[in-house]
């Protein structure tokens, strides 16, 4: 009689489960596990579980580095305002999309700050009852001795044969009293155990290493609540500083100012800085590194309200600490002088314009830009070169950075700057759009070209342009704007004043994320290479002799725990031997039998 397929699977196939997926649903059976539904309680205490887990602090820290990478490749507004203007308009298409998913304010943005806040309430809940169990452990007394210590991987046993009339029981007291005191030694937290027989000693240390976990997580917490308060407490500002001017630690004074929340700008540490001097030496040509600085040092004069005026410097990695703020030294380059005056000869602009370096031979771009003043609004834009030298293509490079033959090239816009219907723009670039372009290519004009102290007319009779020699003001010049009346030769070593591109930070959380740091990274060489250990001694009295029983566990990574093992053994055999008369007799491994006694 022939069976079915399913019949065989049951018969013939006694390993293939009852309920095992071959066409036929399984059996009901009466003791199926049925989980309880879950309410909201339930929910949201298995939720706090998932949260608080170490599992989860994990995948939160890395989702946190994960999400400050953005920060690394796009301009944020609290750091370079400037990079952000460029970026838009650069991509005026892409930016208002990665605008809306706050990519240039990662720091500030809710999804960052949402992977922030959980991955602090998840720490701390990691670190709670890891804290109350630790403290807990701590007090509690070392594990019993095991009855059978020789099913343990580390183990050493020794027998020591007493003199004749020794009491035994004596003598294993000693013993015990013995190893006690060497486990006590090495730091090892001690409880003596007797029975059948036997008297024992437990030890255990390597409690610092849980500790070193517990403080590296707390610190953690410490740098996260650190950053959090910090950064609402701190601000950072930008200025660029002409040579002979002032800055004032007030908002109307930066370039650029990004305060924490919790900031009030009307309420910052009053002080002033004048730029006196800034220094900087290259290396000279026909060098293996000529044109390269070798150092920068800006010379400034402080001042604090009731006091006489300081002198400072502010080198680059060496800030200046005032009130409390640090000024770094971020930039510099040059800033010529350029004077513009009307067809009726009015001065309608007058001011060291600071040009912002393009290569390691300074060549920099500027703009200048004239609201008021003239029929209509002016923009000029163009290079300054330390060291010009013409190319095939008739434009100019410089070729060293020093001041050695200044040129000052600009063309000229004429029209609406944008400025007039309140939308920010940066000072340090031009929007051409509606505005025409009077010298140049594309016009029938060439760009205006100045050396120090010359003077040009501007296009269309509006007026003239001087480029300003800071060194002798008296020596300017009025040329048709080329450079044939310059002379290479002449000295222009300080025709042209530098700047400074200042960063001002007042950080009050800086000192405490430090401490945090510090504490942390001990805290985690405590956990990594502090081993935690148990040890055990066992004496069982024999008739004129002592078993002596050594072993040890390991409670995580410890590959040394053999090695102290056989060391407990050797220094405590040896040390009683030495002191009952007594001899080594046997071991599960050589051990050297104690010096003979000589009467």
């Amino acid at each position: 009689m022939s069976r079915s397929p399913s019949d065989r699977a049951d018969v013939s196939e006694p390993l293939r489960p009852s309920d095992h997926v071959d066409g036929r649903p399984a059996p009901a059976r009466d003791d199926d596990v049925t989980s309880p539904r879950l309410g909201p309680i339930e929910w949201l205490r298995w939720g706090w579980r998932q949260l608080t887990s170490m599992r989860t602090a994990l995948v939160l820290l890395l989702l946190l580095a994960i999400a400050a990478v953005p920060g690394s490749i796009f301009p944020q507004r609290s750091a370079d305002p400037n990079g952000v203007t460029q970026f838009r308009s650069d991509n005026p298409d892409l930016f208002p999309v990665l605008d809306w998913f706050k990519l240039f304010d990662v720091y500030s943005s809710p999804w960052f700050s949402a992977i922030y806040i959980l991955l602090f309430i998840s720490l701390i809940g990691c670190v709670i009852p890891r804290t109350r169990h630790h403290w807990k452990a701590l007090r509690a007394r070392p594990p019993r001795t095991p009855a059978r210590l020789s099913r343990l991987d580390d183990h050493r046993e020794i027998v020591v044969r007493l003199p004749e009339g020794t009491d035994v029981a004596a003598a294993a007291e000693d013993a015990i009293a013995s190893a006690s005191a060497q486990l006590r030694t090495a730091r090892y937290r001690v409880e003596r155990y007797d029975g059948r027989g036997a008297v024992s000693v437990s030890a255990e240390r390597g409690y610092l290493r849980e500790t070193g976990n517990l403080l590296f997580h707390i610190a953690l917490v410490g740098v996260l609540i650190a950053v959090g308060v910090g950064g609402a407490l701190t601000y950072t500002g930008q200025r660029a500083m002409v040579q002979g001017t002032s800055f004032v630690n007030a908002l109307t004074d930066y370039s650029s100012f990004n305060p924490g929340r919790f900031v009030d700008a009307d309420q910052l540490s009053p002080y002033s800085i004048t730029l006196d001097k800034f220094d900087v030496t290259y290396q000279p040509s026909g060098t293996a590194a000529a044109g390269q600085a070798g150092d920068f040092v800006a010379h400034v004069t402080t001042q604090l309200p009731g006091q006489d005026p300081q002198d400072g410097e502010v080198r680059v990695n060496h800030p200046l600490d005032i009130a409390g703020d640090r000024v770094y030294l971020m930039g510099n380059g040059y800033a010529p002088i350029v004077t513009v005056r009307d067809a009726d000869g009015d001065v309608v602009f007058r001011d060291a314009v600071p040009f912002l370096p393009q290569n390691n031979n300074m060549t920099s771009l500027g703009v200048v830009k004239i609201a008021d003043g003239m029929p209509q609004q002016l923009g000029l834009v163009g290079f300054f070169y330390p060291t010009a030298q013409p190319l095939d293509t008739g434009a100019y490079t410089s070729v060293y950075p020093d001041l050695i033959y200044p040129v000052l090239s600009l063309d000229v816009y004429e029209g609406d700057l944008g400025i007039d219907d309140g939308t920010p723009r940066s000072v340090y670039t031009l929007d051409p759009t509606g505005m025409t372009k009077l010298t140049g290519i594309d016009t029938d004009k060439s760009s205006i070209q100045l050396l120090p102290g010359q003077t040009t007319d501007l296009p269309n009779g509006l007026g003239t342009i001087t480029f300003e020699n800071a060194a002798d003001p008296s020596q300017n010049e009025i040329t048709d704007g080329t450079l044939d009346s310059g002379s290479p030769g002449a000295d222009y070593s300080q025709a042209v004043p530098r700047f400074v591109s200042l960063s001002i930070h007042h950080d009050v959380g800086a000192p405490w994320v430090l401490l945090f740091a510090v504490i942390a990274l001990a805290a985690l060489l405590l956990a990594l290479f502090v081993p935690r250990r148990r040890m055990w001694v066992k004496v069982t009295p024999r008739e004129g002799a002592l078993l002596i029983e050594y072993a040890g566990l390991a409670r995580g990574e410890d590959p040394q725990i053999a090695v102290a093992v056989d060391q407990l053994a050797d220094r405590h055999a040896r040390a009683f031997a030495d002191a009952a008369e007594g001899e080594i007799i046997d071991a599960n491994r050589p051990t050297p039998a104690a010096d003979p006694k000589v009467d």
